[in-house]
């Protein structure tokens, strides 16, 4: 704790703004977001095939519109997409609290979605271009605030849960006000550098994103990457499948202690891997090994001779699932900063926010895509006897990415792409 605190007041208070925001985002988001399905299901009575239509359209609306907020925020500026992304999420939560019908959810569950990907990239952005080249640990030190929120946001909202849902909802929208009200007074507007190539207008918004496409590193370095949000999510359906096959319904509770360790090592070590790797490793390197502690994670929850749904083997089973959460919080907190670090340095630092717009977006769609892919290897392991190859198949992939990454090190494709000399007046 006295490290973060001396590593949080060599950054200004803008930067330190926004971290406790970040915090307040995720305080404020995860302690109504777990239990939503509960609500709708058990509390209005809506059929499995809708509540799946709302929580589709929320995770839709938000990875599908990255791309537009990193856009309006590099256009507009950081701030004011901050502000519009915690009011709109404001006004959501008040919707979710009062809508009884499908409709109304639905739009409450888009404008949430569209909330967050207007303040993402402009949030990261800021942080980016106030930190300047001591990025990688500002962002380490962020990563601390968001692990943060989404330990304590669950825990916030099952207390409230005890009284009303439509209280966490209350709460959770005043966190979100209060947010948007603080940083309206108290962050200092930031807006990217003039940029001379850039042209104003729907052209200008094509050619930055033409331009975007045309960056082969980025492209490269986003497919690469891809896959750790994949991995990352499987705490989200990978785990809970198997927790719900260990102790059936118990298996809410043994979640929740998963999502406590995964946190706390994410805010314990942070610092102290981001120091350990700043001093042996590049950050390309750093984040292959990310990667690959990500890819090994799931090595442990392959099956052996113990792991069955009752006694010992439960208990050997329910253990490899706390390890495995932990192992993929430790390798996503030693790959974080570096991550964020190295868009900017392809970015070629213009157009930041529209860049990390972009990378969301191709995460979202990789988590969407690979989703399916995840639920379909469980169903054919179970129809053929084999209940180690999604976890094998998931092993794979991390170490697949960690070999692409090694891949585009070694052949130079981590380095800026030359930017495009201006078009002549």
């Amino acid at each position: 704790m006295r490290r973060l605190r001396a590593q949080l007041r060599s950054f200004d208070s803008s930067l330190r703004l926004l971290m406790v925001n970040q915090f307040g985002i995720n305080l404020g988001f995860y302690m109504l977001m777990p239990y939503l399905a509960d609500h709708l299901a058990h509390g209005l009575g809506l059929a499995a095939w809708a509540v799946g239509l709302v929580l589709g359209v929320r995770n839709l609306s938000q990875q599908g519109m990255f791309w537009l907020g990193g856009t309006l925020a590099d256009r507009v500026g950081y701030k004011p997409m901050i502000l519009a992304g915690c009011g709109l999420r404001t006004a959501a939560f008040v919707l979710l609290a009062v809508a009884d019908t499908l409709p109304a959810l639905i739009i409450a569950s888009a404008v949430t979605g569209f909330a967050g990907a207007l303040f993402n990239p402009a949030v990261r952005a800021y942080i980016a271009d106030g930190a300047g080249e001591r990025r990688v640990e500002a962002f380490s030190c962020f990563n601390i605030f968001y692990q943060a929120g989404i330990l304590l946001g669950p825990l916030a909202g099952l207390a409230l849960l005890t009284f009303d849902f439509r209280l966490v909802c209350a709460v959770s929208a005043t966190v979100f006000g209060a947010l948007a009200i603080v940083q309206a007074r108290a962050l200092p507007a930031r807006h990217p550098a003039p940029d001379p190539q850039r042209t104003n207008g729907w052209r200008g918004i094509a050619a930055d994103w033409r331009a975007i496409a045309l960056n082969r590193p980025f492209v490269l370095f986003s497919a690469a990457m891809a896959g750790s949000y994949l991995l990352a999510f499987q705490t989200y359906l990978a785990l809970p499948l198997q927790a719900r096959a260990l102790v059936g319904d118990s298996s809410g509770t043994a979640m929740g202690f998963v999502f406590a360790v995964s946190a706390l090592v994410a805010v314990a070590g942070q610092l102290r891997l981001t120091d350990w790797a700043r001093k042996r490793l590049d950050a390309p390197k750093a984040i292959a090994i990310g990667l690959a502690v990500m890819g090994a994670a799931f090595l442990v929850m392959l099956p052996g001779p113990h792991h069955t749904a009752h006694g010992l083997g439960a208990a050997l089973g329910l253990a490899g699932l706390v390890a495995c959460a932990a192992l993929l919080a430790a390798g996503s907190a030693l790959l974080y900063p570096f991550e964020m670090d190295t868009l900017v340095r392809l970015s070629g630092e213009r157009l930041v926010a529209t860049y990390y717009g972009a990378y969301s977006t191709v995460a979202g769609i990789a988590v969407a895509g690979g989703n399916l892919a995840v639920g379909a290897l469980f169903d054919l392991a179970a129809r053929t006897h084999t209940p180690w190859l999604p976890w094998a198949a998931l092993t794979a992939l991390g170490l697949g990415c960690a070999t692409a990454l090694t891949s585009l090190r070694r052949t130079g494709h981590l380095h800026p792409a030359p930017a495009a000399a201006p078009a002549p007046a």
